[in-house]
């Protein structure tokens, strides 16, 4: 009778040893979420996703996947994975998981992934919550574009007409409105191969591209015979208004 009861636990205890190691969730099976539509963040989601076997012996058949240890369906062919909708379970906490059955009979248990599912009403104001920071992050960098340049231009004052510039870091452009040269900003709106920048001369704000310092040069130089130009077409140069204002000057009484 003794020998019998050893015996006896001796099978439970190699049963149940034998169905722990079938069972163990090794680094062999693992799973992951993706979202295929809806919304995901902080944890929470709602929507439709799949859940994917992400490591998975060669040998494996068949998998089955579980939402709150309940089936919820399973897939006979790599890649094993499967899609559900957060709609079909109630709004809370639920964990997801698999088991892998392999070719000898044996099977693995995957990692959990435990989320919270949030229902469809509920997630507008949850993507405001995400959204809205960014966008106040968005804004105050735009603003900073128009601000912060229009500080420092007046700072620096006018540059005289022709002289040569430092242009710094970013480089230089010519403003396609008034065709003068100024230094690129660095608050500014990158818009592909070209940038949404405010000229200091004009005020004007203008797609630019970063120009060459030989074109900027030339630039320079246009600027100063522009300027001849205008004074020669209204024919009195600042020279000669100084020396009228110094002879009208002796003539005026003191």
């Amino acid at each position: 009778m003794k020998t019998r009861s050893i015996l006896f636990f001796s099978f439970l205890f190699f049963i149940f040893s034998n169905i722990v190691a079938q069972q163990s969730s090794g680094s062999d099976f693992a799973i992951s979420l993706s979202r295929d539509f809806g919304y995901g963040g902080s944890g929470e989601i709602q929507g439709t996703f799949s859940i994917h076997a992400k490591t998975i012996p060669a040998s494996a058949q068949r998998v089955e996947f579980f939402i709150d240890k309940n089936k919820i369906g399973e897939d006979t062919q790599a890649p094993f994975a499967l899609q559900f909708s957060t709609d079909s379970f109630a709004a809370g906490s639920h964990t997801i998981s698999a088991i892998a059955y392999l070719s000898d009979n044996s099977s693995l248990v995957s990692n959990l992934i435990t989320t919270r599912f949030v229902s469809a009403d509920a997630v507008p104001g949850k993507v405001l919550g995400l959204v809205g920071p960014l966008l106040g992050i968005i804004f105050g960098v735009v603003a900073l574009g128009f601000v912060v340049p229009m500080i420092f231009e007046r700072r620096r004052g006018k540059v005289p007409l022709g002289a040569q510039r430092n242009y710094g870091m970013m480089g230089g452009a010519i403003c396609p409105k008034c065709h003068r040269p100024f230094s690129i900003h660095v608050f500014k709106l990158n818009m592909g191969l070209s940038s949404l920048d405010r000229c200091p001369h004009c005020g004007k704000w203008s797609l630019i591209r970063r120009a060459s310092l030989d074109e900027l040069r030339a630039a320079e130089a246009a600027e100063l015979r522009s300027d001849e130009n205008n004074t020669n077409i209204n024919g009195v140069s600042e020279e000669e208004k100084l020396k009228k204002e110094l002879d009208d000057s002796r003539f005026s009484n003191t």
